[in-house]
Order: C-alpha cells, then sequence, then structure tokens
C-alpha cells in the first residue's frame, strides 16, 4: 500500500501546472545549511573535475573525442567552442565534498569526481538511445546529431575511463574506489533494464519502481557520496554511511525527476512536454496513481493499458497527454511522488548522522539535499 512509503504528517502536494516556475516539490525546513552557498558547491565540483575530465576525453580515437566534447556541451554540432549546459553538477560536488570528511583537501576526491561523472555520461548517451529522446540540456543528443553507432561507442569508451582514471592512480584507496564504482554502474544497468521491460508491462508494483530507481539513480549518487571519503582513506563503516545518504538522495532526486518528467517546464528541463508519458514510462507518479484506487485510478489504468496497444501513440495530441497527466493527479500521483521525495530527503539527512564530520561539511551536505528536492530542472 502507499502508505508505508507516505512521511507522517499532513501532505503538501507541488500544485503547479506545467510551465510554472515553482519548486517541484516544497522546500524543507529551514537548517544551519540555508547559509551554504550551494551555486558555489556546484561551481566549486565543476571547476576542480572539468581539467580532468577534459584530459581524459582527449584521450579518446577521433571522432569519438569530437562526439563526447558535443556531449559535454563544450563544442556545438559543427565542432565550433560553445558553452553549453553541463548539467547540474551534483556528482562532482558531493565527490569532491566526501573527501573532506577524512579531513583531506577537496582535490582528493577528483579523479573519483571524474570517475563518477565519465560513468554517468555513459549511461545518458546509451539511455538517450534507448528511451529514444532527441533532446537533452537543450540541444539534439548525440545519437540524432552522430548517430547510433557513436552513441553506444562513445558511451562504452567513457565508461572504460572512469575505470582507468582511477586504477592509475595505484593506490590501495583507489582499488577500494573502483570496487565501489564498478559495484555502483552494475546497479545502474540493471536499473535501466527494469526500467524498460516496466515499460511493456501493464503494471509496476510501487516496490518495483523504488528498486528500479534506487538502481538508476541511488547508487551512482551513493558512489559519488563515498568516493571522496574513500580516495581519502576513510573506512568501509564511513564510507558505506556516505553511501546510504546518496542512495536515499538519489531517491529523492529521481522522485523530483519523475515530477519533472510529467509536470515540468520545457524551457527548464530540456525535454519535450510530457516527456515521460510520451514514452510510457512507469516513472513513480503513474505508478503510485494506479496503486491508489478509486475512479481516476481505475480510468487511468484502462487508458494506459488501451495505450500499450496502441500504433500510433506518437501521434496523440498535446491534450490527449494533459489528460493522461490530470488523471494522475487526481489519483493523488503526484501529491504522493512529491511526498517520497521529501521523505527519501529525510532518511538521507539521518544518515550523516552516523558519520563525524565537521559542521561545515555536513552543512553542505545538506544544502546539496536541500537543492536536489527543490530544483525545477
Amino acid at each position: 500500500m502507499l502508505d508505508q512509503h507516505s512521511p507522517e504528517g499532513p501532505r503538501t502536494p507541488g500544485t503547479a501546472t506545467r510551465g510554472e516556475t515553482v519548486p517541484t516539490v516544497p522546500p524543507p525546513a529551514s537548517t544551519a545549511a540555508d547559509a551554504v552557498d550551494v551555486t558555489a558547491l556546484l561551481e566549486r565540483g565543476r571547476t576542480l573535475a572539468t581539467p580532468v575530465l577534459r584530459a581524459a576525453v582527449d584521450r579518446l580515437a577521433p571522432p569519438m573525442d569530437t562526439v563526447a566534447a558535443y556531449h559535454f556541451g563544450w563544442i556545438d554540432a559543427a565542432g565550433n567552442p560553445a558553452a553549453g549546459d553541463g548539467g547540474k553538477a551534483v556528482r562532482p560536488a558531493l565527490a569532491v565534498l566526501s573527501a573532506e570528511v577524512t579531513g583531506a583537501a577537496p582535490e582528493v576526491g577528483v579523479p573519483g569526481a571524474v570517475a563518477v561523472e565519465l560513468v554517468h555520461n555513459f549511461s545518458l548517451l546509451h539511455d538517450d538511445l534507448m528511451d529514444g529522446d532527441e533532446q537533452r540540456r537543450h540541444r539534439d543528443t548525440v545519437w540524432k546529431v552522430h548517430g547510433p553507432a557513436q552513441a553506444i561507442l562513445v558511451g562504452d569508451a567513457l565508461f572504460a575511463l572512469g575505470n582507468e582514471l582511477l586504477l592509475e592512480l595505484g593506490t590501495v584507496e583507489a582499488g577500494r574506489a573502483t570496487r565501489r564504482l564498478t559495484a555502483a554502474t552494475r546497479a545502474l544497468i540493471d536499473g535501466q533494464a527494469q526500467d524498460i521491460s516496466y515499460e511493456h508491462r501493464d503494471r509496476v508494483s510501487v516496490e518495483e519502481c523504488l528498486e528500479m530507481e534506487g538502481n538508476k539513480t541511488g547508487a551512482l549518487l551513493a558512489c559519488a557520496s563515498s568516493i571522496g571519503a574513500v580516495l581519502g582513506g576513510a573506512d568501509d563503516r564511513t564510507a558505506d554511511a556516505l553511501e546510504r545518504y546518496g542512495y536515499h538522495l538519489g531517491l529523492a532526486f529521481q522522485a523530483v525527476d519523475d515530477l519533472l518528467g510529467i509536470w515540468g517546464d520545457p524551457e527548464s528541463t530540456g525535454k519535450q512536454t510530457w516527456s515521460d508519458l510520451r514514452q510510457r514510462k512507469k516513472s513513480l507518479p503513474v505508478v503510485a496513481a494506479l496503486a491508489a484506487g478509486g475512479p481516476a485510478s481505475e480510468r487511468l489504468g484502462e487508458i494506459l493499458a488501451a495505450d500499450a496497444k496502441s500504433s500510433d501513440f506518437a501521434a496523440f495530441s498535446e491534450e490527449e497527454f494533459a489528460a493522461r497527466a490530470a488523471l494522475i493527479e487526481e489519483a493523488g500521483g503526484r501529491e504522493w511522488t512529491a511526498d517520497e521525495a521529501r521523505r527519501q530527503h529525510t532518511v538521507a539527512i539521518e544518515a550523516l548522522h552516523a558519520v563525524d564530520m565537521p559542521d561545515r561539511v555536513r552543512d553542505a551536505f545538506t544544502a546539496l539535499a536541500d537543492f536536489v528536492v527543490v530544483r525545477k530542472r
């Protein structure tokens, strides 16, 4: 039942319609982390990681180096320098921050930050192709510009580079970090396989959806949250607690992503309107709505079952997708997912209690978690 995943207390759903620029999930209660400059944290991770990331991409054989540079937003489709949107940089920020848990300099976490970012972008290249996504970060995706073969090859190359960068450090800590990264990558791939298989099923349980999203998103954020600490010499108990923080942060992150995938403003998300509905994704709002029961839930189930058999689904009008989104909201899927994002945020913060770290580092972890649940893209 849905209640076993719901936070205590009254629910406060996000009430914006698609295109409004208010937080998808209500902000957490004020804490000491409010004083943390999250933009500066994200920029620090990006600034430290980008030169190493560019140097890694430069190792690729042509034309893979150019294709990867396009994917990262460094050049346009014609090969000219560009200042594209390189993403939120949450993972690099977490990796360099986690190094400071051990008292090490943030630079100690940079190889881990870059390795995680390479694996993350390997998954994006492949996911865009498998999902048929034509837009990412307000630009055509790699497979649309350079073809499916290059998307596959460059993704494979980025995955290999991530492990190579860590192993080149030649330390015991690097070996431990590599084991955690490969385990996270395997879980990520499991999650993508689950996601694809669910698209062909009429029903998916809430538990199955959370397991899939924990694999697809939570595992790599868990790795990002601990890998810098591992490189800094943290013991397994500390690394495991940081991974728990990152795992539940990943579930909160994905819950917000699922809300944005239906009700997000395309100008902010860089994706099509109703993008997850167009792909028939069994995302949390959909799954929660179907599990809720009641007239709206039953009607939604009938419509989605008919959609699965439709041969002209791609030709559906905006109004038809809007009607499906309205049923999901009426059945409670939007409200439940917003609540779940907040619940996972709370569990993530609680995981930090098991780790001894400077207050400023703890506040930074908390601020990054707050950012994840109130973002608009």
